[in-house]
Formats: structure tokens, C-alpha cells, sequence
């Protein structure tokens, strides 16, 4: 009798976070709406990360080892998840490089 309690609340948390997603999507779209020039910066970050990827993507390799093909990885999906990667190292090398410019040009004000 307790399955059924714990799953009636595992679908009631489900709901809740279809809730939260929607909300979380949906109204910041509707406040862009009503003010479009906060939406041009938003694209031109969406943007920016996707140019990181492109070059990510392209410097990455394709090559398959015989663990890969255990787990039915092909070339493409080497190359995709590679570009994956470097893009996350790329994002987080920037993101430390902003933080120590931005400390940096506190001391010096």
C-alpha cells in the first residue's frame, strides 16, 4: 500500500516540475515580447555560444576506439561529443579569464 502513495507523489512532483519548466521558458518569452531589445541580447549570447561549439566542433576529432564501439559511439558522435567538451572547457577558460580581468580592473580603480 505504500507503492502506491510514494508513486501517486513521484507523479505529483513530475507535474510540478513540468510546472516549474514551463514557467521558467514561457514567462521570461512574454516579458521579451513586450520588450524586444532584451531579446536581441539574449540571441546574440545564444549566438556567441554557438560559434564556441562550431569551433569546438571543428578542432575535435572523429577517431573511435575499440571502448567506444562498445557502446555504439560512431565518428559522428565522436566528433559531436568532442565538440561538447572543448566547448565546455572553452566556456569555463573564458569564464575564468572575465573573472580575473574583472578583479584585476577593481584593484587598479
Amino acid at each position: 500500500m505504500e507503492d502506491v502513495g510514494v508513486n501517486v507523489m513521484l507523479y505529483v512532483a513530475y507535474f510540478l516540475v513540468l510546472i516549474a519548466a514551463l514557467g521558467a521558458i514561457v514567462l521570461p518569452l512574454i516579458s521579451a515580447l513586450s520588450n524586444p531589445k532584451s531579446l536581441l541580447k539574449s540571441v546574440l549570447g545564444v549566438v556567441v555560444i554557438g560559434v564556441v561549439y562550431l569551433i569546438g566542433w571543428g578542432i575535435s576529432g572523429d577517431e573511435v576506439t575499440a571502448k567506444y564501439i562498445e557502446f555504439d559511439i560512431t565518428n559522428t558522435s565522436s566528433k559531436v561529443i568532442g565538440g561538447v567538451l572543448i566547448t565546455t572547457y572553452l566556456l569555463m577558460g573564458i569564464a575564468l579569464i572575465s573573472i580575473v580581468y574583472s578583479e584585476i580592473a577593481k584593484i587598479i580603480r
